[in-house]
């Protein structure tokens, strides 16, 4: 089994061939930890893996398509452990994406991966998160979800796709914190901000290291760490 470890933390990130994933299983993996990079281009996976080796980092890789059934569950069969997983895998869709004229094919294609892959990777990975003493779920999402800052003009561009599909996501992560209340799974959420990706044609003004950054700390939260909450570098992000 790919997963068939040692006693060692183990964690998973989805998307971490590149971006901000990248950087997530790079700390994580500073850390003494082992981190499963979680992603569907084989080379781009294997590359990643490579790089994150010679830096030092017990990295391995797990082919995961987050929209495909079988391709989520034959990933979670292939690990023996997991600890922490972190929702990294994302798109934003093409565009325009203005309401009055969204292709609903765009639409359901940014919902499939930012909403539903999310879900569906999640639950199959609980049954190993329930075995661990430590779990940590940590999803990747963006202020551009939160509707105070949308009503307030405060989120981006108008992209119907994208930026509702991460306030949808929220609102999901907040009903498995009320589902699994009582159980020891944390649940949180991050905002990187804005980071220079290929999400953006790299027009963000943070890096992908500082983007990391608020993801890697609610992975490593303490037993009395917060859960149900949506995070960023400077805070709480208003829902």
């Amino acid at each position: 089994m790919i997963g068939d470890m040692s006693e060692k933390t183990t964690a998973l990130v989805t998307g971490a061939n590149k971006g901000i994933g990248y950087d997530i299983a790079a700390g994580l993996g500073a850390l003494g930890w082992r981190v499963g990079v979680g992603a569907r281009n084989d080379a781009r996976r294997e590359e990643a893996v490579e790089k994150l080796q010679a830096a030092g980092v017990d990295a391995f890789g797990v082919p995961l398509d987050v929209t495909d059934d079988a391709s989520v569950s034959a990933a979670a069969a292939s690990l023996d452990r997991l600890d922490v997983l972190v929702n990294n895998a994302g798109i934003t869709g093409d565009g325009p994406q203005d309401p009055t004229t969204i292709d609903l094919d765009i639409l359901r294609t940014v919902l499939e991966t930012n909403v539903f892959g999310v879900i569906r990777t999640t639950n199959a990975m609980l049954p190993l998160l329930r075995r661990s003493e430590h779990p940590r779920i940590v999803t990747v999402s963006s202020s551009v979800g939160s509707l105070t800052r949308q009503s307030a003009g405060q989120a981006g561009p108008i992209a119907v796709g994208y930026s509702p599909s991460k306030t949808y996501l929220n609102a999901v992560t907040l009903q498995y914190v009320r589902e699994l209340e009582g159980t020891n799974i944390k649940i949180n959420l991050a905002c990187p901000g804005y980071v220079a990706t290929d999400l953006n044609g790299f027009q963000g003004h943070r890096t992908t290291e500082q983007g990391a950054a608020t993801p890697i700390r609610l992975a490593t939260l303490p037993d009395d760490g917060p859960t149900g909450g949506f995070f960023e570098d400077a805070g709480e992000v208003p829902w």
